[in-house]
C-alpha cells in the first residue's frame, strides 16, 4: 500500500474513533433543568446568583465560583461569561428559561467546566431544591459531564 494512502486510512480510523466515541468537537455543555415554579422565579435566582459571583471573592479557598458577568438578561434569556480564576479561560454562558460553550475554539475536553459554570449557577441560587427540580443531559451533549468535578470547576 502506497505510505501517503496507509497515512490517510489510519488518520481517518483515528479520526472516525474520536468522531464516534468523544461527543462534540468543541468543549460546551447542553441541559435541561426542569422546575416546578415560575420561570420568573428562576430567572431572579440566576441573575441574582451570576452578581453575586462576579468577584474573584468566591475563589479564593480554591474552585470557580467567581468572575462572572452578567451580559444580557431579559424573562426568557439570560447572557453570561464566566472566566476561569487561574487559567482566564472565557465559557459564554446562554439560560434560555442552557448551552455554555468554551470561546477557545480548540478546547475539546473540559474536565466539566463547561457544566460546572451551568449547575454551580443552579445550585449556587439554591434551584436545586426547588418544587419539580430535574436534570437532563449527557456525556455526548455535555462534555465530560459524568466525571465533572463541580467542587474545583
Amino acid at each position: 500500500m502506497n505510505p501517503s494512502r496507509w497515512f490517510f486510512a489510519v488518520f481517518l480510523t483515528v479520526g472516525a474513533s474520536e468522531l464516534c466515541c468523544a461527543g462534540p468537537l468543541h468543549a460546551q455543555c447542553k441541559v435541561d433543568w426542569y422546575f416546578g415554579i415560575p420561570c420568573l422565579k428562576v430567572y431572579e435566582a440566576l441573575v441574582s446568583q451570576i452578581q453575586k459571583w462576579r468577584t474573584m471573592a468566591g475563589c479564593t479557598l480554591g474552585g470557580q465560583k467567581c468572575l462572572y458577568k452578567l451580559q444580557s438578561a431579559s424573562v426568557h434569556f439570560i447572557a453570561a461569561k464566566h472566566i476561569t480564576p487561574f487559567k482566564r479561560s472565557v465559557d459564554d454562558i446562554n439560560f434560555r428559561l442552557a448551552m455554555s460553550v468554551s470561546e477557545t475554539w480548540y478546547a475539546m475536553k473540559d474536565h466539566g467546566t463547561n457544566y460546572c459554570n451551568l449547575y454551580n449557577l443552579i445550585e449556587g441560587s439554591g434551584l436545586t431544591e426547588a418544587r419539580g427540580y430535574r436534570e437532563v443531559t449527557s456525556d455526548f451533549l455535555c462534555t465530560q459531564r459524568s466525571s465533572a468535578n463541580c467542587t474545583v470547576y
